[in-house]
């Protein structure tokens, strides 16, 4: 699955007043006051990361009434295992697929109904089944509109992300600094994330029918949701004496 992510880069300005307005936030010298303590610069990283949904979840559904017990659940398992089947052809694993079956009777006659939900990881997969059922079961099977959302794990690698490229966008921000005052940039002393977030695409369901047919068929496709994420680092490195450099 291609996840599109982009960084946003902490680009430092041509002087350093400018610099300390865009997160450079000063010099530090020896936190317990200690004489010889290394020089220390602090600067703030930031990144933002998009992300859109890595699972779908649909819904098939299949029913039947006939006048005796035997008949209507062979007839309703038969489709059921055809849908199943179709799914683990399709890469489905078994644990990502659950079945729920219903039976009731109204007077002489035994109705059965039973709904299939199976969660896709592979999207083009996913339309692949639903053709295969539409196509074999006709109007006997129900398939619903997929629903979209992030995975544990998708959500887990987004926020991992964001942090990392924040920081090294402060890594780039300082380097760049300590380039321009003659300084040779060392190791980091201390990393903090500062702030956090993280929200989801706004809701586009309400699209309107637009009054060109592609437009309408467009409004009628299931939208796959984002989310994104941001984060605010702030960051200590040590500087080192270099060779100064000729303004």
């Amino acid at each position: 699955m291609d996840n599109r992510m982009r960084g946003v880069a902490g680009t430092p300005s041509a002087s350093v007043a400018n610099d300390a307005e865009q997160g450079v936030e000063g010099w530090a010298v020896n936190r317990q006051g200690l004489v010889g303590q290394a020089r220390e610069i602090q600067v703030t990283g930031a990144a933002e990361v998009c992300c859109p949904a890595d699972r779908a979840t649909v819904r098939f559904m299949v029913g039947n009434s006939k006048a005796s017990v035997s008949d209507v659940t062979s007839r309703v398992s038969k489709r059921v295992e055809y849908i199943l089947q179709a799914a683990r052809q399709h890469g489905v694993r078994e644990e990502d697929v659950t079945v729920r079956k219903f039976l009731h009777r109204d007077e002489e006659l035994y109705h059965m109904n039973s709904e299939v939900t199976v969660t896709f990881s592979d999207f083009e997969k996913m339309e692949q089944v639903c053709i295969i059922l539409l196509e074999k079961l006709d109007k006997s099977v129900s398939v619903g509109m997929p629903r979209f959302f992030h995975s544990a794990e998708c959500l887990n690698r987004i926020r991992q992300s964001v942090c990392v490229s924040a920081v090294d966008n402060a890594q780039q921000k300082a380097s760049r600094v300590s380039q321009l005052l003659g300084q040779s940039l060392g190791a980091p002393t201390l990393i903090r994330e500062m702030d956090t977030r993280e929200w989801r695409g706004k809701d586009e369901d309400g699209a309107q029918w637009g009054e060109d047919t592609s437009h309408a068929a467009a409004a009628l496709l299931p939208r796959i949701p984002t989310i994104t994420a941001t984060s605010l680092v702030s960051v200590y490195f040590r500087l080192r004496e270099g060779s100064r450099k000729k303004l």
